[in-house]
């Protein structure tokens, strides 16, 4: 399989990388981080102005109708600049969860605007517990006359603060496991949604916490039908964690372009550090970490792309590698620059400290490796 990117992918990489250079920069994310939403919202304009949010949607719903290879292609390159933007959570997350469950209703409604960047939104599933199955979901969703009434918390809400729609995920009271669940698209000044940010360790990615509390909506707003929703929500997962993965990828890369650079500039004993054998191995280890994790996080994208059934097989492998690796790369990148490397004035503890919250996002290496012994029936 030919992993090489052609050449509409490239010139999509090398525009985003330039813009990237030019509006998320070091102090542009410390910036954004610091300030209410954590992100620009007049980058954020621009990000939409560039088709960005409209990659994968479809041209029928005013998207650009590109691949997941296009997608990845952008995420690496976001990684790259930690990028403090809502687009993983409104795209990978809500845009996905819509283009698997959602009733052409639902598309027709949400889509046109998250492809023109108006409308920002997530997907609110993991719950206190912190798991990514099935058996995490305890919110309830009964139905009550011509609709439902949701209750129940949410943690962990990727940019909940900020999102105007929220994707749920509850069950049926009397349900467990795989069956009962639903999913629903819920405006998020629906009345009874409380919505609360929470202190996390990565400053340039939002988590909030949601409680439904005697939250009402209508049947137009059930994607999917009642109760069957858990195969396509476990597909929307799988297809963000390929998205998070190429994100951690490209995150690794640039970890490692600075250790190099600073190995070649730090001179200690009169000769630049990167001369010395410890350090030459090390960068060569995370070099070899990089590589894999990109080539699994390209043929996950392919995947995707072509619809196989090894979708869920290769998500968990390219998560596995790709968190590994960004949280490799980043531990060692700080080692590489001694005492400066923990000090605020460098970015390498923002790298670090994405790199450990992502290696939880959606499962962590520990949850992904049973996942694959369980999908080749070890």
């Amino acid at each position: 399989m030919d992993f090489t990117f052609n050449d509409e992918q490239q010139q999509l990489r090398s525009m985003a990388r330039t813009f990237l250079e030019e509006n998320s920069g070091s102090a542009a994310v410390r910036g954004a981080m610091e300030s209410e939403l954590g992100f620009d919202s007049e980058i954020w304009k621009q990000i939409a102005a560039l088709g960005w949010p409209a990659v994968i949607i479809p041209e029928q719903f005013d998207g650009l109708g590109l691949s997941y290879v296009e997608l990845v292609a952008l995420l690496e390159v976001m990684g790259e600049s930690l990028l403090c933007a809502p687009f993983f959570s409104t795209v990978c997350l809500a845009a996905n969860a819509l283009l698997v469950a959602g009733t052409e209703d639902q598309q027709r409604k949400y889509l046109p605007k998250i492809a023109d960047g108006k409308l920002l939104a997530t997907l609110a599933m993991t719950e206190a517990s912190g798991r990514c199955d099935a058996d995490g979901i305890a919110a309830t969703a009964r139905r009550e006359g011509s609709g439902f009434r949701i209750d129940g918390s949410k943690r962990f809400v990727l940019d909940g603060h900020c999102a105007d729609l929220l994707i749920v995920a509850a069950r049926d009271a009397a349900s467990a496991g795989e069956s009962g669940v639903s999913l629903f698209a819920v405006p998020a000044d629906t009345a009874g949604i409380e919505r609360h940010p929470l202190a996390t360790i990565d400053q340039t990615r939002r988590l909030s916490a949601i409680e439904f509390n005697d939250v009402r909506v209508p049947e137009a707003a059930l994607m999917g039908e009642a109760g069957q929703a858990w195969p396509a929500l476990s597909k929307t997962l799988d297809l963000a964690a390929i998205a998070l993965a190429a994100e951690q990828v490209g995150g690794a890369q640039r970890a490692l372009d600075l250790s190099v650079r600073y190995a070649n500039e730090r001179v200690q004993f009169g000769r630049p550090i990167g001369t010395f054998q410890a350090i030459k191995h090390k960068c060569a280890d995370m070099m070899v970490a990089v590589e894999s994790a990109r080539s699994a996080s390209y043929y996950a994208a392919c995947v995707a792309s072509e619809g196989s059934d090894e979708l869920p097989v290769v998500a968990s492998l390219a998560r596995v590698a790709a968190s590994e690796a960004y949280f490799q790369c980043a531990a060692d990148a700080i080692q590489i620059h001694g005492g400066v490397g923990f000090t605020w004035e460098y970015d390498l503890h923002l790298y670090f400290k994405r790199a450990k919250s992502s290696e939880s996002l959606l499962g962590d290496p520990s949850y992904h490796r049973e996942r694959v012994a369980q999908q080749i029936g070890l």
